[in-house]
């Protein structure tokens, strides 16, 4: 199996990259767009990945070893960016329309801290399962989500039903 994006720093300079293309022009805005732009697309990068794991756990997506593991190095990759400056005080969903970001995370930051390093310890239990079959990447899909789930669960502002 090939394992894609080895070098931690190849895996940081092309996650860069991604976000830095799918930010776009928000640079040129106000002075909270591009960060809200930018963890939006972390965000985003997460989601597409997980989607992948996701159709490949539920059938929709054949199981592919090299594609379920470019995608739990993706994750890992994208969890572990140094994304503080995503995240500037007033870029909440109060202050702005385009976020779903609960104004508490500004409040409650070590607890924010801690379930995104529970997210960051979950992408590492799925980069190194996600090789090595597909009950290996199921069971490694609960913590994942759960992860996922606890952080949006309390900090993100429910969606319109």
């Amino acid at each position: 199996m090939t394992r894609h994006l080895k070098s931690p720093t190849l895996k940081s300079l092309t996650v860069g990259a991604a976000l830095i293309l799918m930010a776009g022009t928000a640079l040129a805005e106000g002075p909270f767009d591009a960060p809200i732009t930018a963890r939006q697309s972390q965000m985003r990068l997460l989601a597409f990945n997980i989607g992948q794991l996701g159709g490949m756990a539920k059938g929709v997506i054949p199981y592919d070893a090299d594609k379920a593991a470019a995608a739990a190095a993706n994750l890992q990759a994208v969890a572990n960016l140094n994304g503080g400056a995503f995240w500037p005080k007033g870029s909440d969903s109060f202050s702005f329309d385009n976020t779903n970001a609960l104004p508490k995370i500004w409040d409650n930051m070590s607890d924010v801290g801690k379930k995104f390093q529970d997210l960051q310890t979950a992408t590492t239990a799925m980069d190194a399962a996600a090789g090595g079959g597909l009950d290996a990447v199921k069971v490694a899909l609960g913590p994942l989500g759960e992860a996922c789930k606890a952080c949006h669960k309390e900090y993100r502002k429910p969606k319109d039903k």
